[in-house]
């Protein structure tokens, strides 16, 4: 029986298809005494890459975790496979970046004490500082930086010094109501924002009014990794609940909150699990 406290290993690999990679790479752990717990694959057909995600326990490993990075180059050289090796043990530093609106933030906060999210968070920072008392509330570090067109730049010099500072992982935007800039994200790619419509319609700013003006039956929440095109990053997750004419705009709203809290929290969950690969601007999110 496996005991789920036990710390296990997680590659996440992808390569162009051949004939037995799923045996390559599960044989390197069963060559060295590994007990695979979890195992899912994909193959994208219209262009023959394959991704695959292989969990085991670290428990009976003949390999110390410091050797299996310099082993496993010697499987993935020849596949020309790039990949990721995670420990379930070490637990990622979320930083979460907020403005004005708190139900996001609340969501996480409450989700990350019940223990849901496998990661520490360790500051959250803000454009206002409305929301400096929840912080402390949490005893969490808040650090306000007000944000102008004029002053853009030298605050987010000053964000990224911080993200290194607390060797930050991964940034979440909670409703962070700021365009990150593409210099900021070349030097931190890990970012999740959650916007407040079923992308890829209504992107930018105010979806709910520009749905509802449209008449639209369904409205949707979308998590996706933050890329320099605006809110048009690989999706992560997606939600959606049907409305209908006698909704308003402030009952869209009221109901994409809801929408919002779930979706963000499932890709942060899936992202901190490290169930998710990128490949041109897709995602494949493992089971």
């Amino acid at each position: 029986m496996l005991c789920m406290n036990q710390p296990t290993a997680t590659l996440l690999v992808s390569c162009p298809d051949s004939p037995g990679l799923v045996a390559k790479i599960a044989n390197f752990i069963y060559a060295n005494g590994g007990n695979i717990i979890h195992a899912d694959q994909h193959t994208d057909c219209a262009t023959s890459l394959f991704l695959i995600r292989i969990e085991w326990q670290l428990e009976g490993f003949n390999l110390p975790r410091e050797a299996i990075a310099t082993a496993f180059k010697a499987i993935a050289k020849p596949l020309k496979a790039t990949w990721q090796l995670h420990f379930s043990d070490t637990l990622p530093k979320v930083a979460i970046w907020v403005t004005k609106q708190d139900h996001c933030l609340w969501d996480l906060l409450w989700r990350h004490q019940a223990k849901e999210l496998p990661g520490t968070i360790a500051l959250i920072m803000s454009n206002h500082p409305h929301l400096e008392a929840i912080a402390k509330q949490f005893k969490l570090d808040f650090y306000h930086f007000t944000i102008t067109p004029e002053t853009k730049a030298a605050q987010e010099a000053k964000q990224l010094e911080l993200l290194n500072q607390y060797e930050i992982d991964l940034v979440v935007l909670a409703k962070y109501m700021q365009i990150i800039s593409p210099e900021l994200i070349n030097q931190f790619p890990n970012i999740i924002n959650i916007h407040h419509s079923f992308l890829p319609a209504f992107p930018g700013a105010k979806p709910y009014h520009r749905a509802h003006a449209r008449g639209v039956k369904i409205i949707g929440a979308t998590a996706h990794y933050v890329t320099k095109d605006l809110d048009e990053g690989p999706i992560i997750e997606q939600e959606v609940v049907r409305v209908n004419h006698q909704d308003t705009v402030a009952d869209l709203i009221r109901q994409g909150k809801d929408l919002e809290r779930l979706v963000l929290s499932r890709a942060v969950r899936l992202h901190l699990q490290n169930r998710i690969l990128v490949y041109e601007n897709k995602t494949v999110v493992f089971s």
